[in-house]
């Protein structure tokens, strides 16, 4: 297929390079500014722009950039081709951001956390996707059917729970690593002593659910580690409140 790109990000710049390499033509690239457009499709080897009135005519244009400017981006893009399949990207937002403005429309939302710099086999990320009519399921299927091997259809009522979850599993658990960094930092030891420890925490959800995998003091809610570790924190309210808040919840789901 005839692709346009409306965004030159972390997702937008996986997706492309998954797309050239399972044989669609990515035929321009749009970011805000022209210097990320152009970053993008000169690996894409594409024409770029940051003018929303000059983008080219295809059969698929696919907007992955910020929610807060998806609105805004869509009610430009859509009304100059009529004709054409729009999707989106997002995870928590509802295809009908797309009613009223074009035609043919839906979602296609890979599952994965995305870096400009980390190559990833975009053939085993579950991949979730929703249209509005046949034109659009026929071309979002083939397009997310040529990318990955794991594609599910999904409402956007239940994608917004799927999203939610990611965040868990994902955002904030690199946040909790964030955290441990920078503790060990402060008494001069490198992260990577950390590095087997996620490794295995991540293999056992494998082969157990996660409830089963759980350890530490707040299973069993030791309260003497878990005052004394809360101690530790004494100069970082916030975070104290979210060590004693995790091990509570921890603690209660087990019971």
């Amino acid at each position: 297929m005839n692709i346009v790109l409306i965004g030159a990000g972390n997702l937008a710049t996986n997706l492309g390079k998954a797309l050239k390499y399972a044989g669609h033509s990515i035929e321009q690239v749009y970011s805000h500014t022209m210097a990320s457009a152009e970053q993008l499709a000169s690996i894409l080897g594409c024409s770029a722009t940051n003018d929303l009135q000059q983008l080219f005519e295809v059969e698929v244009y696919i907007i992955s950039i910020k929610d807060a400017v998806l609105q805004s981006v869509v009610s430009t893009a859509c009304k100059q081709h009529p004709n054409a399949v729009f999707l989106h990207t997002a995870g928590s937002m509802p295809m009908e951001i797309f009613k009223g403005e074009a035609q043919h429309y839906g979602v296609l939302y890979p599952m994965q956390t995305f870096s400009k710099a980390r190559e990833v086999d975009f053939s085993i990320i579950p991949t979730f996707i929703e249209w509005n009519d046949e034109q659009a399921r026929q071309t979002i299927c083939s397009l997310a059917e040529s990318v990955s091997n794991r594609v599910y259809p999904l409402s956007s009522a239940d994608r917004k729970y799927l999203h939610l979850s990611a965040v868990w599993a994902c955002n904030f658990a690199n946040h909790c690593y964030d955290v441990a960094s920078v503790l060990l930092k402060a008494h001069h030891l490198p992260f990577d002593v950390m590095l087997p420890l996620i490794d295995e925490t991540a293999r056992k959800v494998h082969e157990l659910s996660p409830r089963e995998a759980q350890t530490g003091p707040a299973v069993r809610y030791d309260e003497n580690v878990i005052h004394a570790q809360a101690e530790l924190l004494k100069n970082n309210p916030n975070l104290q409140e979210l060590y004693l808040q995790l091990s509570k919840s921890i603690h209660e789901i087990r019971k």
